[in-house]
This record gives C-alpha cells, sequence and structure tokens, in this order.
C-alpha cells in the first residue's frame, strides 16, 4: 500500500518531473519541479489555497512516481514529452499535440524555405529541433528570414519565375525575390547554408551581428528598434540551448542503467522515440549466484528483456561493457530485423542520460527496500498476526465465503481465495443456492460448504490435485458472521469428516468489523493492526464478489421476455420481431402473414407465435 506522507519525507530537494497516478494506476498528471521535495508536497498541504481543479485531483491521488533530472529546463523538456505520450486528465494546457515545434529547411527545394513544423516527415527536408517554445521558434525564423533575405512564399521555383509580382517582403527588404530571377540559386543556397550553420549551433555570428545592430540603433536613438533586437537576442539564447533530454538525431534508442546492493538489484530503462524521452520503466531481479557486478546484470536483463518485448530499437546504451556484446548485438539484429548496436556512451548528452538513468534505479532500488518491506507486512506479516492471534501454527491458504439474497430471491454464495495473504482469483467460486428456498442465510451456507468440500474430496479421490482447484483445502475458513454462520460450517465439516479451522468475522452495529470468533469465543484485534485490516480486504471482498454475482443473475432475469417462452424463438427471432412491432402486444397482434414476413421469420416460427398468442389459455396482457 502506497503510504503518501511516508514517500513525501523521501522526495529529493533535486530538479525533475513528478507523475500522478489514480486509484486505477492511470496517469492523471505531470509536472515538473526544481525542488521535487518543495513542490509535491504543496499539492497534499491542507493550508494552501490550490484552486477547485487541483483540489479534485488530488482527492484522485493514489501514489506518484518521480525522475530526476539535472535541471528545470530538462525537465520541462521531459515534462512535455510525458504529457504528449500519456494525455493526463487534468493537463487541461498541455493536452494538444502542438507540445513540440520543429524548425525545418526545405534543402531539397531550388530556393528552400525555413518553416515552422509540428510534425517530423520523411521528405529530404532538413529538421532541426524538437524545442520547448512555440514562440521561440517562430522569432527564430522570422529573423533567420530578415537576416539571410529568405523567400517565405509557396511559388514552385523555378518554374513559377516570374509569373507573379513580388511579395510585400521584397518591398520592405526581407527578400530578394527568388520568385522574379533577382538572385541566382548558388547566392541564395549561400545565405541557406549559414542559416543552417546557425540552427546547427553556430549562433556566435549572429549573435554578434544582432548586437551590433541593437547598439548602432541605440545610438541612433530607435529604441523601438533596439528592444526588438533585444528580444531577438533572447530568443536566439533560448532556442541554441542544447538538451540530453531531447537529442537531435531524431532516433529511437533504449538507455540502461543499473543499481544494486547484496540482496537486490534495479534495471532503469528510459525509452527515447523519435529523439524524445517519451517514458521509462524500472524492473527488479534477485541477485543469483555469480552476479556480482552491474555488467553481469546488465548481461543478464538484456536476454531476458529483449526476448519478450515486440520492439526493439537500433541503439541501447548501457552504463558500462558487458561480456557478451558482440553475441548479443548479433541475436538482437536477427530479431530486429536490422543492425543493433550496443553502446557505451563515454561523453556528451548520451553519457548524461545514462548517469540520470543510473540516478533513478539508485532510488527505485531505495523505495523498493521500503516497499517490499510494507508489502510483506500487509500480506505474510498480516497472516502471521492472525496465526498467532488464533493459536495457529501456520497460515498458507484461506477461504472466505459469503451469502447474498434480496427477500429470498436467487440467493448466491461467493467464495474468495486469499494465499500468503494475496488474493488468488483464479481460485474464486460462486455457487446459486439449489435447495434453499426463501431468505435462509445458515440453510444457504451449509449447501454452499456442502457442494464445495464434496468437490474437493471427489477430487481428491480421482487424483485431480493437480487438475482441480476444489481439491486444495484451506488452512483457515472464514465466515462473515459470528456463532451462527461458524456452526453451520462446522457441522459441515463434521459430516464430511474434515478437520479445518473456523473462524467467524463478527460486525458491529455499524456493519463494521470489530473481531474475530473463534473456539467459541470472541477474540479482539486491534483496528490498527496488518491483522485486522487483512481480515476487512477479505470480509469486502467475499460480499463484493457475491453482490456481484447476484446482481448479474437480477440482470439476466430483468431482460426475459415473454417471447423467449415461444418454442422455435430463439434470441435472433426475438429480436427481428420486436425491431419490426416495438412490443409484445404488437407482436400479439399481429396477423400470421405479417409474423412470417418478418426478417428470420420462416412460417413454422410465425405458426408458432401466433398459436402462442392466441391459444386459449393465452395471457391477455403479457408483460417483458
Amino acid at each position: 500500500m502506497f503510504d503518501i506522507q511516508e514517500e513525501l519525507k523521501k522526495l529529493p530537494a533535486k530538479p525533475g518531473v513528478y507523475i500522478m497516478h489514480d486509484e486505477k494506476d492511470a496517469i492523471i498528471y505531470v509536472g515538473k519541479a526544481v525542488s521535487l521535495k518543495n513542490r509535491v508536497r504543496q499539492y497534499f498541504q491542507t493550508s494552501r489555497n490550490k484552486g477547485p481543479k487541483i483540489e479534485r485531483m488530488v482527492t484522485k491521488i493514489r501514489r506518484f512516481e518521480y525522475i530526476v533530472t539535472d535541471s528545470e529546463l530538462e525537465a520541462l523538456v521531459l515534462e512535455c514529452n510525458l504529457i504528449k505520450e500519456h494525455r493526463p486528465k487534468y493537463n487541461t494546457m498541455l493536452k494538444d499535440d502542438k507540445t513540440y515545434p520543429f524548425i525545418k529547411v526545405t534543402v531539397q527545394e531550388e530556393y528552400p524555405r525555413v518553416l515552422f513544423s509540428r510534425t517530423m516527415k520523411k521528405d529530404k527536408a532538413k529538421y532541426f529541433g524538437p524545442y520547448t517554445s512555440a514562440g521561440a521558434v517562430k522569432d527564430t525564423i522570422e529573423l533567420l528570414v530578415k537576416l539571410f533575405k529568405l523567400r517565405t512564399c509557396n511559388r514552385v521555383l523555378p518554374r513559377d519565375t516570374g509569373k507573379e509580382r513580388p511579395c510585400l517582403n521584397y518591398h520592405i527588404k526581407q527578400c530578394k525575390a527568388p520568385c522574379q530571377g533577382y538572385v541566382d540559386q548558388e547566392s541564395y543556397r549561400e545565405q541557406i547554408n549559414a542559416a543552417i550553420e546557425f540552427l546547427n549551433g553556430n549562433y556566435k555570428p549572429v549573435q554578434n551581428r544582432l548586437k551590433a545592430q541593437m547598439e548602432e540603433a541605440s545610438e541612433a536613438l530607435d529604441f523601438e528598434r533596439a528592444i526588438e533586437y533585444r528580444e531577438l537576442l533572447r530568443s536566439v539564447a533560448q532556442v541554441a540551448q542544447k538538451q540530453k533530454i531531447t537529442s537531435d538525431d531524431g532516433g529511437d534508442k533504449d538507455i540502461l542503467a543499473v543499481a544494486m546492493d547484496d540482496r537486490d538489484a534495479v534495471v532503469q530503462v528510459f525509452f527515447v522515440r523519435g529523439g524524445k524521452l517519451i517514458g521509462r520503466d524500472h524492473f527488479r531481479l534477485d541477485i543469483t549466484e555469480g552476479a556480482d557486478s552491474e555488467s553481469t546484470v546488465l548481461n543478464s536483463f538484456l536476454k531476458q528483456f529483449y526476448s519478450g518485448t515486440p520492439f526493439i530499437p537500433r541503439e541501447i546504451m548501457l552504463q558500462e561493457e558487458i561480456q557478451d556484446r558482440k553475441l548479443i548485438e548479433e541475436w538482437l539484429s536477427g530479431r530486429r530485423g536490422g543492425k543493433v548496436y550496443l553502446k557505451v556512451p563515454q561523453r556528451g548528452s548520451k553519457e548524461k542520460l545514462v548517469e540520470l538513468a543510473q540516478k533513478n534505479a539508485e532510488m527505485v532500488l531505495a523505495q523498493d527496500r521500503e516497499k517490499i518491506r510494507r508489502e510483506e507486512g500487509r500480506t505474510i506479516g498480516a497472516v502471521k498476526e492472525i496465526a498467532k492471534l488464533l493459536g495457529l501454527k501456520e497460515i498458507v491458504r484461506m477461504e472466505a465465503f459469503d451469502i447474498s439474497n434480496i427477500s429470498g430471491f436467487a440467493s448466491v454464495g461467493s467464495m474468495v481465495v486469499y494465499e500468503k495473504g494475496k488474493p488468488k482469483r483464479s481460485d474464486y467460486r460462486k455457487f446459486r443456492i439449489k435447495t434453499v428456498i426463501g431468505p435462509n442465510d445458515y440453510a444457504s451456507m451449509e449447501e454452499v460448504l456442502t457442494r464445495r468440500f464434496e468437490h474437493g474430496q471427489r477430487e481428491q479421490e480421482e487424483n485431480k490435485e493437480e487438475l482441480g482447484r476444489f481439491s486444495r483445502f484451506p488452512d483457515l475458513i472464514l465466515m462473515d458472521g459470528g456463532k451462527g454462520q461458524v456452526s453451520s460450517a462446522l457441522h459441515v465439516l463434521e459430516k464430511l469428516q474434515l478437520n479445518i479451522p473456523v473462524c467467524g468475522m463478527v460486525k458491529d452495529d455499524n456493519h463494521r468489523t470489530r473481531g474475530l470468533y473463534f473456539n467459541n469465543e470472541e477474540i479482539p484485534i486491534e483496528r490498527s493492526s496488518e491483522g485486522f485490516m487483512l481480515i476487512t480486504r477479505i470480509q469486502d471482498e467475499a460480499h463484493r464478489f457475491a453482490i456481484e454475482y447476484h446482481r448479474s443473475l437480477r440482470s439476466k432475469e430483468q431482460v426475459h421476455s415473454v417471447l423467449d417462452d415461444i418454442p422455435g424463438i430463439g434470441q435472433t427471432r426475438r429480436k427481428a420481431l420486436m425491431r419490426r412491432f416495438r412490443s409484445v402486444e404488437a407482436v400479439r397482434d399481429a396477423s400470421l402473414e405479417e409474423l412470417a414476413s418478418t426478417e428470420s421469420m420462416n412460417q413454422a416460427s410465425a405458426e408458432a407465435v401466433y398459436s402462442f398468442f392466441h391459444k386459449e389459455n393465452a395471457v391477455s396482457e403479457p408483460k417483458l
């Protein structure tokens, strides 16, 4: 069980991205933070005015996770990637597909253009980005157009040269009008190459030029123009930043790193798709004999993980060299149908990304230790508490039973199974009461238990232990009730000559569990204990399972139609009759010819329907 208050204490005071999950483990919000510790804790502080939207979101949070980054800018880029990938419900301002802009240079054209693009296509153009700010990209494109006198029109050149007059950009000296043939292709290409150099990171010449123009405008007291150059300088600086969360090559790769102690290891996998880090996952491994290094763990993990995953990227970045690198590369290349490279980056953004994966693996390993400890307390520890309370040597399998009915209608029984404190849903069973009429829970419970254990005894006699789940008897039977229900169970066991402990789950007047009934006495149980919480979960699960079955039976009864009682009229013909006549009364009043001409009906079935409604003892007002 995820304890939010406990997990808040473990948050690092580092930049990163936090991910909120609801009760179904769906991602409902992704955010970035300069300090994860400070930002995430703010959501759960009652003194803060968070607004109605955030208040609603906080009530739905059941757990959170986070990814540590090296800077707030990296957190911003990762936040955008995750929002675009998962579309969380409460990230309303960032839900569209316009999160990441590119700068596109149409180098395949005779007179290339520099364009704003939301997608990266295989059209032989050069793409730069994606970037974090659409406004900065637009400013940069505008800057490049002004500085290098590039065209922005959609004319196909040189085919359309001279067909139309030059546009306004020519007249305001922002374009040299290649559409009129005023600039030759070689000179224009030099300007495009200079723009590409800038986009590749060589932006110092442009900055120096802008600074000179800003100073020149300032000296001329043209302050409006000077401010324009200043803002463009800021945009250039923002666009020119290098970010390791998003790579420029646009490729697919997985980043793997491991953290380990003397018992366990965690492998963190970052998934980079289209050059963007879109998600991560971590995998816990038990340390086996001989797995004494990160290299050994990675070697083993690669074989297991990529034998089952449907997608294999071209590059897999590793924290360190592994023993079978060449052999695994060959195997993965065969599975992918193309070359796969295992690399250990030594510098640059890729090496930093591996370091980031390792940091997160170390945090997950620390969290897993605590999570495992809590999970064992909730399950195995809770079972041990119950066994000690009841004076039993050991409990592995528990079966709980419940009865559900409404005024005796369609009484049903449920059997839920817990092994080592966890539900084993494959062994759950439903029982429709056959021999008891009316709301008699004690008699109904006797029928359910008799059928369950007689079935198990037959399986054991027929040596079906491996095939039949009824043949496995519980170490403890839990009854939803006190003395009466326990007595019913003991009576059945005595009759079948079985010796299985039976314990009642006793509720108070407010229908809350208050204790256990065992060996003719009520045993109090501490409400804050893990054993008490496990008993409550089992009791609720048995009740839920019975109620759901009962509800499904009621639904089936309610959709029963009088047409179902007519021989030869199945679901298809019943639906055809209702589509045409709309009501049972209209079917009753229809002529034999009308019935026979209905879709899916033939003469014999039409006669069956007609005679059913017109025989002497027919009901005058048939009902659904």
